[in-house]
C-alpha cells in the first residue's frame, strides 16, 4: 500500500473476506498520506458492483480509477473442468470484469471528468496455460474487453489498459510457493530469476493511474519478468 498512500489517493478497497486485514490495509493508507475506506463486495454479484461504485461517489465524490483485480482459478483442463468450475471462473474473471467496467465507465461518463480502468490480467491472456484452462479463457476475454471498449470509450474520455503481470508472489500461487521443486522450476523459467513482491505490481498500477500513462488505451502493459519471452534456446 505504500505506492497508493504516498501518492495521496482516497481508495475504495474491496474485501470479500479478511474484514480485519482490510482495516489494516485503511490503517496503512491513512498513515501513508492516502484515505480508504472497506466494502464487503463479491464481484460475481452485479448489486455488489453497483454498490462499490456508488460508495465512492457517496464517500469521496468521483471515481477517477477503477481497479479490477479480483481473481480466481481451478486449475483443471478443458477435458476436467465441470461447468461449475468454468461458471465460477468466469463469472468473477470475466462477468465481474465486464460489468465492473461498465459501472464504473457509465459514472465516469456522467460525473464529466471522464476516468481510467485498469484490469489486472495476467500473461495468460495471451500465453497459453495448459491445466489452467477457464483462467486462460477468462484472461482472453478481458483482452478483448479492454481492446473493445477502449475504442468505444476513448471519446468519452474513459481509457481503459491491461496490465498482465508474470507470477506474483501471491496467495494464488501458495501451491507453487510451499513446494520448493515447483517453485525452483518456475524461477529457473523467468528470466529474471524469481517471482515478483505485490509491490512491483503496484507501482505499475499507480503509474497507468497517473498522468504519465494518459494517451495510452485498448492496449495491455506486461510485468513479468521475461516469462513470456524466455526461449530454453535451442
Amino acid at each position: 500500500m505504500e505506492v497508493v498512500g504516498s501518492l495521496g489517493a482516497k481508495v475504495v478497497i474491496d474485501y470479500r473476506s479478511h474484514p480485519d486485514r482490510t482495516d489494516d490495509l485503511i490503517e496503512e493508507i491513512g498513515e501513508l498520506g492516502g484515505q480508504a475506506i472497506g466494502v464487503q463486495a463479491d464481484v460475481g454479484k452485479l448489486e455488489d458492483l453497483q454498490r462499490l461504485v456508488d460508495t465512492a461517489v457517496k464517500t469521496f465524490g468521483k471515481v477517477d480509477v477503477m481497479v479490477n483485480n479480483a481473481g480466481i482459478e481451478t486449475r483443471t483442463s478443458i477435458l476436467d473442468t465441470t461447468p461449475d468450475d468454468f461458471d465460477k471462473v468466469l463469472n468473477v474473471n470475466l462477468r465481474g470484469v465486464f460489468f465492473a467496467t461498465q459501472y464504473a465507465a457509465k459514472q465516469m461518463i456522467r460525473q464529466g471528468s471522464g476516468g481510467r480502468i485498469i484490469n489486472i490480467s495476467s500473461v495468460h491472456e495471451d500465453w497459453p496455460m495448459p491445466n489452467n484452462t477457464p483462467y486462460c479463457v477468462a484472461k482472453g476475454g478481458v483482452r478483448m474487453l479492454t481492446r473493445t471498449a477502449g475504442v468505444e470509450l476513448a471519446k468519452k474520455g474513459v481509457s481503459i489498459v491491461n496490465l498482465g503481470p508474470g507470477a506474483v508472489a501471491t496467495p494464488i500461487n501458495n501451491s507453487t510457493m510451499n513446494n520448493p521443486d515447483l517453485l525452483a522450476k518456475l524461477d529457473s523459467a523467468i528470466p529474471i530469476g524469481r517471482m515478483a513482491e505485490p509491490n512491483e505490481i503496484a507501482s505499475v498500477v499507480a503509474f497507468l493511474a497517473s498522468d504519465g500513462a494518459s494517451y495510452m488505451t485498448a492496449t495491455s502493459v506486461f510485468a513479468d519478468g521475461g516469462i513470456m519471452m524466455s526461449s530454453p534456446g535451442l
